[in-house]
């Protein structure tokens, strides 16, 4: 199963869905929001690519009555976890996260595949030693709005081969 990774869209909708339309056309199936939406109009143009979308609260919150009000009208497409969200896809365990430091700390548990974070603008793909005795994957697919970044990014994940690849949306103006 291939999947879309993004992270602090910022209320930079058509951001968030030029990179969802990427993922898609690639063969993504999901799309994980590791936070930072702001708004549920932020997700009204990725929700019409018809992809299931998975979204945590970030430090950003904005408005989270309307997402959670987008979310119980999107006909299950739209599942919005809150503080973070422990989810399968691909028969791979995923932990979703806004923060970093606590990324890092459920990586290192080993009790999920990949764990996904956000918040620092920052994309990074690493594997992280854990208790068991194994490595899991922890990504950051720094910002989709571009924020305080070089550029905007976001992840392109393929759960079978557990293999992760940065993107870069086109600079635009």
């Amino acid at each position: 199963m291939k999947i879309c990774i993004v992270s602090d869209s910022h209320d930079r909708g058509q951001m968030l869905a030029a990179a969802v339309t990427e993922a898609k056309a690639a063969g993504a199936e999901a799309v994980i929001h590791c936070g930072d939406v702001i708004g549920g109009n932020t997700l009204r143009a990725t929700l019409k690519l018809d992809l299931p979308l998975h979204v945590v609260h970030g430090n950003n919150l904005g408005d989270p009555v309307a997402i959670a009000r987008l979310a119980c009208n999107s006909d299950g497409k739209l599942a919005y976890h809150g503080q973070d969200a422990a989810i399968e896809l691909g028969g791979r365990r995923i932990f979703i996260t806004h923060y970093p430091h606590l990324g890092h700390g459920m990586a290192c548990t080993g009790d999920y595949d990949l764990v996904c974070c956000g918040h620092s603008h920052i994309a990074e793909i690493r594997q992280q030693a854990n208790v068991k005795g194994s490595q899991t994957w922890l990504v950051n697919p720094g910002t989709i709005a571009g924020l305080g970044a070089p550029a905007a990014t976001w992840i392109f994940g393929d759960l079978s081969a557990m293999r992760f690849e940065i993107h870069t949306l086109p600079a635009t103006g």
